[in-house]
């Protein structure tokens, strides 16, 4: 796996495909810059060898060139997060941009417009993927977030760049966790999933089920395993077609001497509401008019004790609805446990956007090993598949 530490950027053009895909409010500020600072150690590696940097990223969906999704937006938080003058060009390919590549001088970023403005960005286009590819002498993907994508930015254009292609350090570490998470892991393995629908998760536990010991299921699809073994979920959230693959997935677990844990108690409420009225119950016990929104404390107990035995622990789904303050505690309870356990010693990666944001919101970010930053992309991984832009890499 070639990274930039394999490679002397000096009096070299890196173009990187970078995911400055961030948020931005109604004055185009940005309101996040996690994935502005996660791609800083990348660029100034390549910075400090004495080499420059050429970003590309996308912005959006847009539906060709819209003023909105301009990355001239963006050009400002970049060189607060990165300490150096950003300079920008309003095009990703072509004369203007070949120009303002080849005025580049060692030590200065250029930021390219939005890759997205080209409809042949998204569709993979291979003429396309070669006029990005004149913008570099080395092709750096450090774009997690996109590296399921095979779109000319991200996978196509590694192949204009035989000998001279690697990971950036994000992309690096994203492949390594998830690798010491799945292959490499020390024992016993815990895998908490959560979030709304076993259909969702289907591939991953698949994939996982041999390689952990312990399945924590939480959130919404809580209530299709619980329906499917003769429980009373009242109004809760439920995936009635998958009852079977809920009664599949247990049986499974049981040939695999893997240990699914579900909620043995459960915060319910009269309505979708913070406002609620709410009440807790044995999780098999919910009466018509109620539904399911948050676990209960003895189901935090249980699952805490488990948390503490662990030595590897993947985090991917909330346990509850965790944007309503009170039904937030079972998942705030979830990250002081995986908090405690990695301070004594255990490796805990979290991904999948929901995971992310409730880590973020309660302030578990320092506290646990790695948090991921490619919701897609990192459910691909944990089911296994080859993303292709990595492959493209490492082909």
């Amino acid at each position: 796996m070639k990274t930039i530490n394999d490679f002397n950027f000096e009096n070299k053009k890196a173009l990187i495909r970078v995911d400055f895909n961030v948020p931005l409010n109604d004055a185009f500020e940005v309101t996040d810059i996690t994935r502005i600072e996660a791609a800083k150690p990348t660029i100034i590696k390549i910075l400090e060898d004495g080499g420059s940097c050429v970003l590309m990223s996308h912005l959006g969906r847009p539906k060709g060139v819209e003023e909105r999704y301009s990355l001239k937006h963006i050009v400002d938080a970049v060189t607060e997060v990165l300490g150096v003058q950003v300079k920008f060009v309003d095009d990703c390919v072509g004369a203007k941009a070949e120009e303002a590549v080849a005025n580049l001088e060692s030590g200065e970023v250029l930021l390219l417009e939005n890759l997205r403005f080209y409809p042949e960005e998204t569709a993979g286009d291979v003429g396309f993927a070669e006029r990005l590819s004149k913008l570099g002498d080395i092709y750096v993907n450090d774009a997690f977030g996109t590296a399921h994508r095979a779109h000319a930015s991200t996978t196509i254009v590694a192949q204009f760049f035989p000998n001279n292609k690697c990971f950036g350090s994000l992309l690096a570490k994203e492949i390594e966790s998830i690798d010491k998470v799945l292959n490499n892991s020390e024992k016993p393995v815990t895998a908490i999933l959560g979030g709304a629908k076993v259909s969702s998760k289907i591939g991953i536990v698949e994939n996982i089920i041999e390689k952990v010991d312990h399945i924590i299921i939480g959130g919404g699809m809580t209530f299709t395993f619980i329906k499917a073994l003769g429980g009373k979920i009242g109004n809760s959230l439920v995936e009635d077609d998958k009852l079977q693959l809920a009664l599949d997935i247990l049986k499974l677990a049981k040939e695999k001497n893997t240990e699914i844990h579900l909620p043995v108690d459960v915060v319910i409420a009269d309505a979708f509401s913070n406002d609620a009225n709410t009440q807790i119950v044995d999780t098999n016990e919910i009466p018509d008019g109620w539904m399911g929104l948050d676990c209960g404390p003895k189901t935090s107990e249980k699952f805490a004790e488990v948390i503490a035995k662990s030595k590897t622990i993947l985090w991917n789904g909330p346990l509850g609805v965790f944007e309503m303050e009170n039904f937030a505690k079972g998942t705030i309870e979830l990250g002081n446990a995986i908090a405690e356990a990695t301070e004594k010693g255990a490796f805990s990666l979290v991904g999948g956007g929901d995971s992310v944001a409730a880590v973020k919101q309660f302030g578990f970010a320092d506290k646990v090993s790695y948090v991921s930053t490619g919701g897609g992309a990192m459910l691909e991984s944990l089911e296994g598949k080859t993303l292709p832009g990595i492959e493209a890499i490492i082909k």
